[in-house]
């Protein structure tokens, strides 16, 4: 369903060879391609709300102020307007995500994001080891600097009112499957206390242990990791 690549405009080839050095043909001349609005016509779609969001980032794009963070910051701002005020409710976090295709932009995005609220905040550290080192090959400070896919962190940053996402099967009959979204409303030493937000047990309150983890991959590491943390990571963009 591809376009025909004869309706491209591309630029001239120099039929001749290059004497000097023995160049096959070269492209000589640029051509100015022009833009098809059929095709980058996105922007032509947005509501009045999201076109003053698009405009605004647009704007610090091009100033080519502020580096990395201030675009980052000014995303967050837009996306997720008066973020303190609405966080607490289902439909607000519901309905925003910001996209990206990289787990560490994810973890980045989230840790900006918490930055920005006046909540309470908790950080829970996980117990890091490998089994059967008897000779301990593997240091703590080297566990605890592994973040394997599906596992939390070693240090787990939460604040009140934050969106979570269970990354285990805790209690399915409850509601506690793996994906399910929940806001913190409290912390406890080995508890985290949660609300379920989406469907059919959404307003339920549970207590959420610390348990033992394992990657799901056995082969990611030459030994057996394991992580005893609370099952959960942030969960907003």
């Amino acid at each position: 369903m591809g376009k025909d690549k004869r309706a491209f405009p591309l630029s001239e080839i120099d039929e001749a060879l290059d004497m000097a050095n023995g160049a096959s043909r070269e492209i000589f001349k640029e051509s100015m391609i022009s833009v098809d609005h059929e095709h980058v016509a996105l922007s032509d779609s947005l509501n009045v709300e999201q076109r003053v969001n698009y405009d605004e980032i647009l704007a610090v794009v091009d100033s080519g102020e502020g580096g990395k963070d201030a675009y980052l910051n000014k995303l967050i701002d837009n996306i997720f307007l008066m973020l303190d005020a609405n966080l607490a409710d289902p439909n607000y976090i519901t309905l925003r995500a910001i996209l990206s295709t990289r787990n560490e932009c994810v973890d980045t995005i989230n840790m900006k994001m918490i930055g920005h609220l006046q909540w309470d905040e908790m950080e829970y550290y996980s117990f890091d080891r490998a089994k059967d080192d008897l000779h301990n090959y593997y240091p703590p400070e080297f566990l605890n600097s592994l973040t394997p896919n599906g596992l939390p962190p070693y240090v787990l940053k939460l604040k009140v009112n934050y969106p979570i996402i269970l990354l285990r099967n805790i209690d399915p009959a409850n509601g506690l499957c793996n994906r399910t979204r929940l806001i913190v409303w409290g912390f406890q030493r080995n508890a985290i206390d949660a609300e379920i937000v989406l469907g059919m047990h959404a307003g339920k309150r549970v207590f959420l242990p610390r348990i033992p983890l394992c990657p799901s991959d056995d082969e990611m590491f030459p030994f057996q990791f394991k992580r005893k943390q609370f099952p959960v990571g942030l969960a907003l963009p």
